[in-house]
């Protein structure tokens, strides 16, 4: 360093204008935060911009916990939009589902327990929650998109990709691809619901225990495994063929018939759909013992 020729101790420190002094990037150096910037992915930007919704590119997960969640929220938004543009009825077969669909489900339900399922409002609450979530989901996943890229894995990937009835060069193998595939996706969904369902109804039961301990439940409390496989098998069974058969169904009503009276079979057939469904689930809870009536079991442990 015999270069610099000046020491320490010296007041006038005089640099040769051909000669720098040494640097070396500090945490705080414009460009080590240049370099950061760069790893962090140049392409947020133009990923934002194009709003695809489906990559989120221009969120750091890492950085901001919230960009997952307005991925995931892009990713629905999108999703719908292509679904009402492919079917313009699809928002008025959502409503009819939720508010008819739902209510409808859980007359069946009470009118399969016994008085009318008054003694049993704690499973009935529980299947209003999960059957609300379930019935959009499956809506949803069952509804024809406007793009023509979506498909299937490349197991089912010549299958139609949105139900069994989907317009389409589609063989009966095909066909039966799709209803295997959805029923398979509506089992998973209706495991992670029915876990859901079952914490709430549970957890209900013990909030009223705690502010009445004089409470005591009319019913056994549901096994969380188990319900959430009962789930899983009427999601997977019966769920899936009943929405794939009222999608074709409704496909084919509504190139017959004029928009009033295709509404109104909508909603007789969802009507129907959901009472049967509501009916068929409590007597899969009772064949599994899922949902138990407690007032059954002390005549046996006598």
């Amino acid at each position: 360093m015999a270069h610099l020729r000046f020491s320490p101790l010296s007041s006038h420190r005089h640099f040769h204008p051909h000669h720098r002094t040494p640097s070396f990037p500090s945490p705080r150096h414009p460009r080590t935060q240049r370099l950061r910037l760069s790893l962090s992915g140049g392409d947020s930007g133009a990923g934002a911009g194009r709003g695809s919704g489906g990559g989120g590119g221009g969120f750091d997960s890492g950085s901001d916990p919230g960009g997952a969640a307005f991925s995931v929220v892009g990713m629905v938004v999108n999703g719908w939009r292509s679904r009402v543009a492919a079917d313009p009825q699809f928002p008025f077969k959502v409503l009819m589902e939720e508010l008819v669909g739902v209510s409808a489900a859980v007359a069946g339900d009470m009118a399969t327990r016994p008085n009318f399922g008054l003694n049993e409002l704690d499973f009935v609450f529980s299947t209003l929650v999960v059957g609300s979530i379930l019935n959009f989901i499956l809506m949803y996943l069952l509804a024809p998109t406007l793009s023509s890229s979506s498909t299937l894995p490349s197991l089912f990937a010549t299958c139609p990709s949105s139900h069994m009835f989907e317009p389409g060069p589609y063989g009966v193998l095909d066909r039966f691809g799709t209803l295997l595939y959805k029923g398979g996706l509506f089992a998973l969904v209706g495991l992670g619901a029915g876990l859901v369902g079952t914490v709430i109804s549970n957890g209900l039961v013990a909030v009223r225990k705690r502010v009445d301990p004089t409470f005591q439940s009319p019913n056994k409390a549901p096994p969380t495994l188990l319900n959430a496989l009962t789930w899983a098998a009427h999601m997977g069974v019966s769920s899936n063929l009943r929405y794939q058969t009222l999608n074709g169904v409704e496909f084919v009503l509504e190139k017959l018939v004029p928009p009033f009276v295709f509404k109104s079979s909508v909603l007789l057939l969802r009507l129907l759909n959901n009472v049967l469904g509501g009916m068929t689930f409590v007597m899969l809870a009772r064949l599994t013992g899922s949902q138990a009536v407690a007032g059954a079991h002390p005549k046996k442990d006598q």
